[in-house]
């Protein structure tokens, strides 16, 4: 294999790319998780991730990729044969929903067409018609990795209270937490479940769960079989810094760096970052006639953009080329957009002069690839990030 001049671009929604630092802070020599130095390390990182997830509740750090939490959070709240509520917003909906099944929990599985948000009108009228409150946990997907599409979890809660129904909030944030704004205590969310490799700019094998008072009162009485997931054993030694086995401590390293890279630039920097990159990405796509699968503007992912390829043309095909002739990897279409979408990641550490590389990327892929569209996306792009105004986002608007 020969040589490739520069570096290789990783567009995909995640793993995202990883900072200097932190794989600098990654790089050390592994201690003793049962001595001093390690204890002041997990403080610092369970303390450190509240401020993200907007808690001041606690928040368990496994060594798992996210869908671990995703079965922590169901095993800590639920009993055999409990009825839950999800939502088929996209690929990562449905394999939740999967796993739910697997644990034997009865699921509820509205259907969707991966283009639209959780619907909140529906859920709940739901909720209304469960009487005899059956339904114990709605769970629901954030920001869908597979679509590029955001629900508006303060509208679920809403809709859930207005219900009054006494249903768990369980919601799935591994695409947005440290992207896009997100409160775990402000819109009453009970489990919020996440990842290290996207936002929080790590490498993959840590995930989290975010747990409110209602779902610690839950998780006494939950009986699904759980050992190595339990809260409760987590909780007691994470009170000291330490773990109950033994922890990837090197990724702990890194979370602690990235904790302080995150407050370094601060929460709302970060989303507006990442909120015009979106834009700038979503006006590049227009400018190509292309479309972007998410089809409302107000359920708009700024993590990343999935976009239709047209007719007749793979998009796979399309990314090969991309990745062959200029070292980039974009997103797949997954499950049944596989072919059909390419997705643009645009999350975590990330600046401007890299979204110009990636559109431009992909705007010599298309020509290459042999697919329609209209040259001028990336000017469009450009124009955004200067704050010009495209008559396509004028329309939008």
């Amino acid at each position: 294999m020969s040589y490739r001049a520069g570096r290789h671009f990783l567009q995909i929604p995640g793993p995202t790319n990883v900072p200097d630092r932190v794989l600098r802070a990654v790089d050390r020599a592994v201690i003793d998780h049962r001595g001093p130095e390690f204890a002041k390390l997990g403080a610092a990182v369970l303390e450190g991730l509240k401020a993200i997830f907007k808690t001041s509740g606690p928040v368990v750090i496994y060594p798992a990729s996210g869908t671990g939490a995703w079965e922590a959070a169901l095993v800590n709240t639920l009993s055999p044969g409990d009825k839950v509520l999800m939502f088929e917003t996209g690929h990562f909906a449905a394999l939740w929903r999967q796993l739910a099944e697997r644990l034997s929990l009865t699921v509820d599985f509205i259907p969707g067409d991966w283009r639209h948000g959780v619907p909140a009108v529906q859920l709940e009228a739901r909720l209304a018609e469960d009487k005899r409150h059956e339904i114990k946990a709605v769970c629901c997907v954030h920001n869908e990795t597979s679509t590029g599409v955001t629900s508006d979890i303060p509208a679920v809660r809403q809709a859930m209270d207005a219900a009054h129904h006494p249903a768990l909030l369980l919601v799935d944030t591994v695409s947005s937490l440290a992207s896009m704004d997100y409160r775990h205590d402000e819109w009453g969310v009970d489990v919020t479940v996440a990842g290290s490799q996207k936002g929080l700019m790590l490498p993959p094998g840590l995930s989290f769960n975010a747990i409110s008072g209602k779902a610690l009162t839950a998780s006494q009485s939950a009986a699904l079989p759980r050992s190595y997931w339990r809260w409760d054993e987590m909780l007691s030694p994470n009170q000291s810094g330490f773990f109950p086995y033994t922890p990837a401590t090197n990724l702990l390293y890194g979370l602690r760096e990235a904790l302080a890279i995150l407050q370094e630039e601060g929460l709302e920097n970060i989303f507006a970052r990442h909120t015009a990159h979106a834009r700038a990405t979503r006006s590049a796509v227009r400018a190509w006639g292309l479309d972007i699968l998410c089809v409302n503007p107000a359920e708009y992912s700024s993590s990343l953009t999935a976009v239709v390829m047209p007719g007749g043309h793979d998009a796979d095909a399309f990314r090969r080329i991309v990745l062959d002739r200029f070292d980039m990897s974009l997103g797949a279409g997954l499950g049944k957009l596989k072919g059909s979408v390419f997705r643009i990641g645009h999350l975590g550490s990330f600046n401007d002069l890299m979204l110009a590389g990636t559109l431009s990327g992909v705007e010599m892929g298309l020509a290459l690839a042999g697919v329609p569209y209209c040259r001028g996306g990336v000017q469009a792009a450009l124009d955004s990030l200067c704050n010009l105004k495209t008559a396509d986002e004028v329309k939008v608007a």
